[in-house]
């Protein structure tokens, strides 16, 4: 069996929406079977599966360059930056928080929530024309007072790929912090956490690690752990998750600390069986597959004469399509078999190692068919 035929979806569509979630393979519904097996046989078996959340934390450490020591797990990017936001201290002096347009809703509006706190939040916007977030921007609005700046490494709604090195820069210049969502990178572009200098990387496993919904992460630098103190909690952030201590919080020395409660077991099975398909292609061989059937969409897209989402030097696994009706443009697409998503007037077009340039052929047949709801 090939690699592609691990995903029963290719039997009858043409699965090109890895942004929006990754395509269910045969390992990871057997891993959900697994874990269903495993409820038959032990009823509850809380030891094995305290084991399988430290070996899920270890591969994502891995993937990331991070220690195992760095990494919490989460049920979305939405817990563990929610833990990280209640940790910082925002002083009149220092309480600066830095977005971006390009934010996905989730970030923002936890930032946001934060100005009840002391929060002082500004955007970074986009540069309309030119469709990217202008290093001067950041240089505006980046000073003494931030606290942390909050970037996307892909933009969801078009594609576009931040060059991280010069705002990282720029916030270790005023001394601020940084968090990245890494959410439409990780597994399809090698992320290090160490070579970005990064402070805090955030995800999910849904995308382009091939899991689930319910299953995330949230790297945070060694040095920065004990000085950071959620005020949200739970028994899996404790220092001894098996102290069941009810008359105090006495939270982990790792990362951990930025956990809570019951961890979704269930999805670890599946979280473990999608990082191990990562693991066997290695992330810089499926970037370098998956940069080979971008570049042919771009070309055929411009050859077809079709609007790129965004300049075609930035883009990630994503590469958008400007549509007239992003709507109506998905819905035809998908009665012709060919599974996509849109955002922002763009036609999301997202594959993963498992697509191939049949696929290509596929989409664009359609959306010639289809011009009249194309740019």
């Amino acid at each position: 069996m090939s690699l592609r035929e691990e995903f029963p979806i290719f039997k009858s569509k043409t699965y090109i929406n890895s942004c929006s979630y990754g395509a269910l393979s045969y390992d990871v519904r057997a891993a959900y079977e697994q874990y269903l097996n495993d409820r038959d046989e032990h009823g509850s078996h809380w030891e094995h599966w305290v084991e399988m959340l430290e070996d899920m934390r270890g591969r994502v450490a891995s993937l990331l360059n991070a220690d195992i020591d760095e990494m919490a797990l989460t049920s979305s990017l939405s817990e563990g930056l929610n833990a990280l936001a209640s940790s910082l201290t925002y002083t009149p002096e220092r309480n600066k928080i830095v977005i971006t347009d390009y934010d996905f809703p989730t970030t923002a509006q936890i930032w946001f929530a934060q100005e009840k706190r002391g929060a002082n939040v500004v955007q970074v916007a986009e540069d309309k024309e030119q469709k990217l977030l202008p290093l001067s921007g950041f240089e505006k609005e980046i000073d003494d007072s931030t606290l942390l700046v909050s970037i996307p490494y892909v933009c969801y709604r078009n594609g576009s790929t931040q060059d991280l090195e010069p705002i990282i820069k720029l916030a270790r210049k005023h001394g601020a912090l940084v968090f990245v969502d890494c959410y439409q990178a990780v597994g399809a572009i090698p992320v290090d956490v160490k070579a970005l200098d990064v402070d805090f990387i955030a995800g999910g496993m849904l995308k382009y690690l091939l899991s689930t919904a319910g299953t995330g992460y949230l790297y945070v630098r060694d040095s920065l752990i004990q000085k950071l103190q959620p005020t949200t909690s739970g028994w899996f952030s404790q220092r001894d998750i098996h102290a069941m201590d009810h008359t105090k919080n006495d939270p982990s020395p790792t990362a951990r600390r930025f956990e809570s409660g019951t961890p979704n077991v269930a999805n670890v099975y599946a979280a473990i069986a999608g990082l191990k398909i990562v693991e066997g292609l290695g992330v810089a061989n499926i970037q370098t597959e998956v940069s080979e059937i971008i570049s042919a969409i771009k070309t055929r897209a411009l050859e077809n004469d079709f609007k790129l989402g965004i300049d075609q030097k930035r883009h990630s696994p994503m590469v958008t399509l400007q549509s007239n009706d992003m709507y109506g443009l998905v819905t035809k697409l998908g009665e012709d078999n060919i599974v996509t998503s849109c955002r922002d007037g763009n036609l999301r077009v997202s594959p993963h190692f498992y697509n191939n340039m049949d696929d290509v052929d596929r989409l664009f047949e359609s959306l010639n068919k289809n011009r009249g709801l194309m740019v």
